[in-house]
């Protein structure tokens, strides 16, 4: 199929299986926390729960309900993600095939932001995260502890959006999880799905406009007349 091209204000991007390739932290951290809580099912949570913030995730299958010990135990699991990305001979946080190109053309935007971070994790383990994998924070950084609602409700990309200044409409969204394509489609945006971290099956439930493997699918161009210039190229 021919490459699509189409224009957007700005690009929003989810960070784990994204831009980061974070799994063997994820399981090292589950695995950790089933020292604490044994009856949770690492497996079964690998598969559903990403792109979801950690606190929600640890009150669905922690069965965690204080706020405080939410907070705490979130901040301690995401932590535990950088810790444990190294262990036992593990590769560490590292970016995704083309996200190294696609970093070096966005940085090189001198005008207002075109693009954003919108994650899921927290501000501290978010940091940390990219920190390892070499990559700088934008000046448009959305968190969990930055919406009341996180991903699949719309919250993360419409504040993503009024961060560079720009109508969610006019945004694409590039997101590996179900729940993050979601979010993007109910704020308005174009999303586009990659296959790094959940089956085709699943990406293709939820809908996204264009589904590819990574982001060596996608060329990002700056404009002249601002924003990007976004291609896809189909299989």
């Amino acid at each position: 199929m021919a490459p699509v091209t189409f224009h957007v204000d700005a690009a929003l991007f989810d960070m784990d299986g994204t831009l980061l390739d974070s799994t063997a932290g994820v399981v090292g951290a589950w695995e950790l926390f089933k020292v604490k809580y044994p009856n949770i099912n690492v497996e079964d949570i690998l598969s559903s729960a990403h792109g979801v913030r950690t606190v929600d995730n640890l009150r669905n299958y922690c069965g965690i309900q204080d706020p405080q010990e939410l907070e705490s135990e979130a901040l301690r699991f995401e932590m535990a993600i950088v810790a444990e990305s190294t262990a036992h001979g593990r590769p560490g946080i590292l970016k995704l095939p083309g996200v190294t190109e696609t970093m070096q053309e966005l940085w090189s935007a001198l005008s207002k932001p075109c693009w954003a971070i919108c994650t899921s994790a927290t501000r501290e383990y978010a940091r940390s995260a990219l920190a390892n994998a070499g990559i700088d924070v934008p000046d448009a950084f959305v968190v969990a502890e930055d919406v009341k609602m996180g991903k699949p409700a719309p919250d993360p990309y419409l504040l993503g959006a009024e961060k560079c200044g720009v109508k969610a409409e006019n945004c694409v969204v590039f997101e590996d999880a179900p729940a993050g394509v979601q979010s993007g489609k109910s704020a308005g945006c174009k999303t586009i799905g990659f296959l790094t971290t959940h089956s085709k099956a699943q990406m293709e439930a939820a809908k996204p406009d264009f589904l590819v493997p990574n982001m060596t699918s996608i060329t990002l161009k700056l404009s002249k007349e601002g924003g990007l210039d976004v291609t896809v190229e189909m299989d």
